[in-house]
Parts: C-alpha cells; sequence; structure tokens
C-alpha cells in the first residue's frame, strides 16, 4: 500500500478526523476549503509552506478573465466562467476591488490580425458575446500611447483587474471563521488509507479524514504518487518573470492589452495593477527546480524592450521592481480534475494561469464531484460571517486617508500602523516576511524595504511562524 505510515500521532498537534483534507493552500486550496466548510464540511487544510499563497498563488498577473479564450466545452472554461459570476456576486460583500479596465487583444502584424476573427468566434461560442473587433483606429482612440503599428484588437470589455492575494485571504478567513483549520509547515510526507480513512502525516503533526484534496500546485502529481502510488500527470514548471514599473507609468494605459496566443503560451501582458502599477509579463520558460523562480537579466531587458516598443512613453519609466513566479503546467494544456471515490481522492491538479480566476468554480466543481457519494459531517450554517478585507487598491480610498491610524510605516505604499496591526492580529495572520507583505503591501514600492524593514521587524517581531527578515525584495 502507498506511504505507510506509523499509526501513532503526535499528541501536540494531533487533529480529529474530518471530512475533508486538503494538500495546499494556495488559491484552489483556499478556494476549496471555503467551499466545503460553507456547505457543513469539517475541513482541515495541510500546507507545506509558513502561510497561505506561498507557491505558485503569490505570483500572478491579477486578472479576472471571462474564459474568452478557453479551449471551448473544457473543465477551465466551466470552472472560470462560473468562478466569474460568484466573485462578482461577493466581491463587494468581503470589499474585494474590481478594476474595470476590459481587454484588448491586440494584432501587432497582418498574420496576427488575420487571427483576430477565429478568436471572436471562440469568445462568441464561449458565451462571451460582448466581445468585438476594433479597427485601427478605435484601437488607438481607447490607447493613444500606443506605438502606431496596433492594427486591430479584439476587444473584450469584462476583463477586469483584482487584487491577486486579498482575495484568497478572503476565501481562506471566511473558511476559518466556519471552522476550517490551517496547518502550516505542514508537507505531506506519509500517508496511509485504511480502507474508510485517510491517515497523513507532517511534522506539524498526523491527520486523519475521511477524503483528501490535492490542492498541491507545483506538487500536485508527488502528492498524488504519495497517496495513489502513481500519478496520472506530471507538472513541468513554467517559469514567468514579471516587471513592475512605478506608479507614474499607470497613467499612460488605461486597458489590459494582450497579445494574440500560441498554442505555449498566451504571451506578454500590459496591465495596470490594482496597486496603481503597470505589470508587464510574463515570460514562459519551462524548468526542472520547483521551488526557485529566479528573475534573470536578459529575460528581464527584453520585457522592457516589449513595454518600450508597445507603450513608447514607457521609455526612461523607472522600473519598481521584478518577480518570478512558477506555474504548475503539466504536459496538458487542461485542468487535472479527476477523483478516485473508492479511496476518498480528489485532485485539481494542472492549474496554470487561470487558476486566481478560476479557483471559485474549480471548488464549486470538485464539492459536485464529491457530494455524489458523500455527506457531510455538519450542516451548512444559516448566518454567514463575510469577512470585510482591509482595502489595498488605489482607485479607492486608503486608510492613510482617515485618520487616528498611528503613522505611515511604509510611505512608498502609504501603508499605516494601523494596517500593519490589523494584518498581524487577525483571524489568519501572517505566518512570515512575505504573508506580511502580501496583506498590507510594505516594502513593495520604490525602495523595497530599504527605508521601513527596520521597523516592520520590531512591528512584527516573535508575532510570525517564520521570523525571519529578508534583505531586498521577496
Amino acid at each position: 500500500m502507498a506511504g505507510q505510515i506509523a499509526t501513532q500521532a503526535y499528541p501536540d498537534t494531533a487533529l480529529a478526523p474530518c471530512d475533508v483534507a486538503i494538500v495546499g493552500a494556495g488559491v484552489v486550496g483556499c478556494a476549496m476549503a471555503r467551499r466545503f466548510a460553507l456547505e457543513g464540511a469539517s475541513v482541515v487544510v495541510m500546507e507545506r509552506g509558513a502561510d497561505i499563497l506561498s507557491g505558485a498563488s503569490k505570483a500572478n498577473s491579477a486578472i479576472l478573465h471571462t474564459g474568452f479564450d478557453a479551449p471551448p466545452n473544457s473543465d477551465e472554461l466551466a470552472c472560470m466562467q462560473a468562478a466569474y459570476d460568484e466573485y462578482m456576486q461577493i466581491h463587494q460583500r468581503v470589499n474585494l476591488p474590481v478594476l474595470e479596465t476590459g481587454a484588448m487583444v491586440i494584432a501587432w502584424s497582418e498574420e496576427e490580425e488575420d487571427r483576430l476573427p477565429q478568436l471572436l468566434a471562440q469568445a462568441q461560442q464561449n458565451n462571451v458575446s460582448d466581445a468585438c473587433l476594433l479597427t485601427r483606429s478605435q484601437v488607438l482612440d481607447r490607447e493613444p500611447g500606443l506605438a502606431p503599428h496596433a492594427r486591430a484588437a479584439l476587444f473584450v470589455p469584462r476583463e477586469y483587474v483584482i487584487d491577486p492575494w486579498s482575495a484568497p485571504l478572503a476565501y481562506a478567513t471566511q473558511a476559518q471563521s466556519l471552522g476550517a483549520r490551517f496547518v502550516f509547515n505542514a508537507a505531506l510526507s506519509a500517508a496511509q488509507w485504511d480502507g474508510d480513512i485517510w491517515h497523513l502525516r507532517s511534522v506539524a503533526g498526523d491527520i486523519q479524514a475521511k477524503t483528501v484534496i490535492n490542492c498541491a500546485g507545483l506538487y500536485g502529481d508527488t502528492v498524488e504518487e504519495l497517496l495513489l502510488g502513481q500519478s496520472s500527470f506530471q507538472i513541468r514548471p513554467r517559469k514567468g518573470q514579471f516587471i513592475v514599473y512605478d506608479k507614474a507609468a499607470a497613467n499612460h494605459l488605461h486597458t489590459i492589452v494582450l497579445p494574440v496566443p500560441n498554442e505555449r503560451t498566451k504571451g506578454v501582458v500590459l496591465t495596470r495593477t490594482i496597486f496603481g502599477n503597470l505589470l508587464v509579463g510574463p515570460t514562459a520558460e519551462e524548468q526542472d527546480d520547483r521551488d526557485r523562480p529566479d528573475t534573470t537579466t536578459p529575460e528581464l531587458e527584453g520585457l522592457i524592450a516589449k513595454a518600450e516598443e508597445l507603450l513608447p512613453a514607457l521609455q526612461g519609466m523607472p522600473v519598481t521592481a521584478a518577480y518570478a513566479g512558477l506555474r504548475p503546467a503539466s504536459e496538458s494544456k487542461a485542468y487535472r480534475l479527476h477523483s478516485d471515490r473508492a479511496r476518498g481522492y480528489y485532485c485539481a491538479g494542472g492549474i496554470r494561469s487561470t487558476g486566481l480566476t478560476g479557483a471559485l468554480g474549480i471548488a464549486q466543481h470538485v464539492f459536485n464531484l464529491w457530494h455524489a457519494g458523500h455527506q457531510v459531517s455538519g450542516t451548512a450554517p444559516n448566518d454567514l460571517c463575510w469577512p470585510v478585507m482591509s482595502n489595498l487598491a488605489e482607485h479607492r480610498p486608503r486608510d492613510y486617508q482617515k485618520g487616528g491610524h498611528d503613522g505611515v510605516v511604509c510611505h512608498c505604499e502609504m501603508v499605516t500602523r494601523r494596517e500593519i496591526e490589523a494584518a498581524l492580529n487577525s483571524p489568519l495572520p501572517p505566518g512570515d516576511y512575505g504573508g506580511l507583505r502580501r496583506r498590507t503591501r510594505c516594502a513593495m514600492g520604490r525602495c523595497q524595504g530599504f527605508n521601513c524593514m527596520a521597523h516592520l521587524a520590531k512591528l512584527s517581531q516573535g508575532r510570525l511562524r517564520d521570523d525571519i527578515i529578508p534583505q531586498g525584495g521577496e
């Protein structure tokens, strides 16, 4: 039997048997915990890192996609569109910002222009009925700062920019309020199915669960192999590097600019961020390492050159930050959603670049699969707790504009001491320095923490699971 495990539990951290154990607290794992907890299930989330979003989910382009270019009739399309609808239904209730930019897929060559009608037909097949073609003059009327060799575009009005970190934090916080438990620094090391219950081991303790849901992202295939003895898919990490221009650059672009995609990648995107910057990326680089999304000078210089070619006003604009993330691509472009119901195993693997958009829908999909053969141990709550997230969006009022905030700690991003204390004292506080940054934007501005690092270290001392304050950006 795969993954034999000793029967003894660690007495200080052992948890009672639960309906569902979720492996991985990325955006999909957080959404999964929320959905099952909303339905009355008892949930434990095992995360190998010190905080949620410690893996692939912490680096993305933060776009809420309509699914206009997703494979027709695919699980990916269904999950994205169900998630889009749910996100738009709940975002105001939990104070999640939406920047209504729209997107243009711009053709820069005759060959790309010839492909736009095909993209429009695909969008219409995918029920994105408000997509339309724009002429060159219409493109430049909408975005006059673009390079004049833009030929035409597909306009998708409901492609929006969102907060990539507050959204999954809201999902996790609501799940926790409904009884879900998050266990950090808890990489799955062994597992045994005894015919009724999974016995799961990590250094944080032993967990028993009737069902395991694999949301392990970059380690989805190794987790499946550990649980079942073999994996039905293989993760092939794909690195994406990004550059972030200073906030002044965002004045030169108001619409998400997408390239005409190819078979391998959706290509390099230019978009404003919810935080007031301009983002360019990602690259698409295959690599074997699942833990080191390093930035590299030639690729970053290539992004800068491409950005300046398409939006000439960026020439000479300062770049505030550069970062890289790893997407959990697999040997197939499809989501790897499958189950072994007899052994209480469900998988949400191979969730590539659309995971931020699709997470709520993926959770709905997996719950429906699970519920066809299982029953929750509890009842769905009548009165829901709706967490209200701190607003970090630049186009909405910020905390520093209100009185009584006890001073600004990070002057680049205008983060107040009240915001930092609120994050540290929240129901699901940050487990490490990266988590504190994602919850507040502290040290993510022009100086990358040079001026506020000492103050942050003092405020957070002894209050993080991983209390190491790195030098420079994350």
